[in-house]
């Protein structure tokens, strides 16, 4: 039968009747497990990319793929060495690593149940008893020593597979911090690059500007020059101050911009931002050339689905620890050692003394408290599961977003291209025509302030098409390579760049 999560699992009775009391004594000795049989949740894949060409297939955790070091698809030194830096020196890295270490220590807690606990113990005492202590001997002494040394041993056996389940869930657990350090990292490492992309996209605007400055400089002195001989007017003198100083005002934005994306990479590679500075560089990062058929299997390896997968097997296996809790529980105790009075040797045969049996425990009335648990416990796989299906879904969504932002930014930019060509041409023409006396200086402004426009508007476009291919590289769980996704080296790739 279906449970809340929509899995079919087994159906669990209390046995009755000898043919139920048959089996649970066949499984007795072999342990047997009260949790749930475990299916992934479903998920309904589409067939296809919406904004792509890839197939989409069933979303299951490979997150042991290697990822590599995909930033290397942008050929930057400079980012390949923040990168390194990142992976060394970040804090936040430091604190996911140190809850893996936790999740890995408490695995090893929950794992020492199934094995026997062996303990030593030794109480050398000098005591002295009341005067008035009831039912005390007249030959009794006041002062006397009492030794004992004992070995003891106990060991629980795991019937209804409680502590089996519990190691599974605490192994699950364990898995899901190793890929949430996974995913710290994937995701640190995607908003440096993102922080580069845009620090160097802010280094040629800046380029940019200062070429424009240059221009609106010289317009400047020519028409101080123009004015001088009776040729301008005062109007055209004020339009060129104008000009260059609103150039040298979006000078000084960009400048103030660079230094706080500069500010926040010195923080992800764990520097201080008063200590840390990039040399800017008008060079252009290549934008990377995606594949043509991205296969969600790449997807699969995204460590934040993993990690949800796993809290959904954890959840699952605790359903076992909670149902088992309502079966007795069995132990073997044992003890061995020696004890006396202070009398003679402590290690003798007449000194010695034992202890062995078993032990059973079986709660009779609890007010609810195991019912209570169990439905705590079913709840709990219900998040577990549903927290999976929209991490799922989410990584669907991301996959398609940027690969729907790269299509359409690609056409952005050819028409961006375009258009800062045609009003360079059409600022060429204003500038000469204003120095042979045809036009006034406001037909040079208009010309010189759509062609500084357009040409920020295309490094602008640039610069969010780098960031949405990080995105996409992000949302897939990092790089690829031809081999690895069943692609021909002499495939035909779709290029993201001209």
């Amino acid at each position: 039968m279906p449970d809340r999560a929509g899995n079919r699992t087994p159906s669990f009775r209390r046995p009755t009747g000898r043919r139920a009391l048959a089996g649970c004594l066949m499984t007795l000795l072999a342990g047997c497990s009260l949790a749930p049989t475990y299916q992934r949740p479903a998920i309904d894949i589409p067939s296809n990319y919406k904004e792509g060409s890839g197939l989409w297939t069933a979303a299951a955790p490979a997150d042991t793929e290697a990822r590599g070091d995909w930033w290397q698809v942008f050929n930057d030194s400079a980012l390949d060495g923040l990168e390194q830096r990142l992976d060394a020196s970040n804090p936040s890295l430091s604190v996911a690593l140190a809850r893996y270490d936790m999740a890995h220590a408490y695995e090893g807690e929950i794992g020492s149940q199934l094995f026997p606990h062996l303990g030593a113990a030794a109480s050398p005492t000098d005591n002295r008893q009341s005067n008035s202590r009831p039912l005390r001997g007249n030959g009794q002494p006041d002062e006397y020593d009492a030794n004992t040394a004992e070995f003891s041993a106990d060991y629980e056996f795991d019937f209804w597979g409680r502590v089996r389940n519990e190691v599974a869930a605490g192994k699950a657990q364990t898995q899901a911090a190793d890929s949430d350090l996974a995913s710290a990292k994937l995701s640190l490492q995607s908003q440096l690059a993102d922080l580069y992309i845009l620090l160097r996209g802010y280094d040629i605007q800046a380029h940019i500007l200062d070429g424009s400055l240059d221009a609106y400089r010289k317009g400047l002195t020519m028409t101080e020059n123009r004015m001088a001989g009776g040729i301008a007017s005062g109007l055209s003198l004020s339009r060129a101050q104008n000009q260059l100083s609103d150039a040298l005002a979006q000078a000084a934005e960009v400048t103030a911009q660079r230094a706080l994306t500069e500010h926040a990479i010195a923080t992800l590679v764990g520097v201080p931002a008063s200590r840390f500075s990039l040399p800017a560089t008008d060079i252009q990062i290549g934008l990377p050339t995606i594949p043509a058929g991205i296969p969600s299997t790449l997807l699969e390896r995204r460590p934040d689905i993993a990690a949800a997968e796993r809290r959904t097997f954890a959840a699952n296996a605790d359903i076992g620890v909670a149902r088992a809790a309502f079966y007795p529980s069995f132990s073997l105790s044992a003890l061995f050692g020696w004890q006396n009075t202070g009398n003679g040797s402590l290690l003798t045969a007449g000194n010695r003394m034992w202890a062995l049996g078993p032990i059973g425990a079986l709660s009779l009335f609890d007010g609810g408290l195991r019912h209570a648990k169990e439905r705590e416990a079913k709840a709990r796989f219900d998040e577990a599961a549903g927290q999976y299906r929209i991490t799922v879904l989410n990584a669907f969504q991301q996959v398609e977003d940027n690969l729907s932002l790269l299509t359409n930014l690609s056409r952005e930019a050819h028409d961006e291209d375009d258009a800062a060509a045609a009003a360079r041409e059409a600022a060429q023409i204003a500038t000469n025509r204003y120095s042979e006396g045809v036009v006034n200086y406001l037909d040079v402004v208009t010309a010189q302030t759509s062609y500084l426009q357009a040409k920020r508007n295309a490094e602008q476009v640039r610069t969010r098409r780098l960031q949405a291919s990080v995105n996409l590289i992000r949302a897939l769980g990092g790089g690829w390579s031809n081999t690895r996704m069943g692609i021909p080296a002499s495939g035909e790739p779709v290029a993201v760049a001209r």
